[in-house]
């Protein structure tokens, strides 16, 4: 189990960020692309107490084989960045995945794509993020607030708000005041078959 780390915000202007990046020596990650499926029980028990259950195919953006991980979040700490206790599970099977799930009672509730640009400085991880409908973030990790919040300034990032909700909390919110319906935030028209059947 892991402490979860991170400053999030809104990305204006992706270029500026990431040539700041390279001008401090940050390293170049994978750029990777994302479909994240989140499941919890007919009486949204996970929601009620602040957990979350995520199932992720990711994939490097130029191919490849899929890795699939899935993952608990405990509940948000108080604090000024968003921080919480996070265990990872590598699995081999995605689907066989989901129906171990939905046999133990947890079924998919939401699923989004993502698209990620990995960069690597002064021991955090910078994520470059872009999703349906809400444009692009950057997320900031690291082993410690202060650590996380000096490497945000360092990228002439202090004085962007810092953004509490998961990417799932903003994608539901946004789609229920657009009247979108659906269980899916995709970047093109999803295959019905893209979240596991309960």
């Amino acid at each position: 189990m892991n402490i979860e780390i991170e400053a999030k915000m809104l990305l204006r202007d992706p270029g500026a960020l990431e040539d700041r990046l390279r001008s401090l020596g940050a390293r170049q990650g994978a750029a990777l692309r994302e479909n994240n499926t989140f499941f919890d029980t007919r009486e949204a028990g996970l929601k009620f107490v602040d957990q979350g259950l995520r199932l992720r195919v990711e994939r490097d953006a130029d191919g490849g084989p899929d890795r699939v991980t899935l993952t608990h979040k405990g509940p948000r700490a108080h604090g000024q960045l968003k921080s919480r206790w996070e265990t990872e599970v590598g699995v081999t099977d995605a689907r066989a995945a989901a129906e171990l799930l939905s046999a133990l009672g947890f079924l998919p509730v939401f699923s989004f794509e993502k698209r990620r640009q990995m960069w690597h400085l002064d021991g955090c991880q910078v994520a470059i993020d872009e999703l349906p409908y809400l444009g692009r973030f950057v997320e900031i990790e690291g082993p410690s607030d202060e650590v996380v919040l000096r490497l945000r300034e360092r990228l002439g990032l202090g004085s962007a708000a810092l953004i509490h909700a998961s990417y799932i909390s903003m994608l539901t919110t946004h789609m229920a005041q657009q009247n979108i319906g659906g269980q899916e935030a995709c970047f093109e028209a999803p295959p019905a078959e893209r979240i596991p059947s309960p």
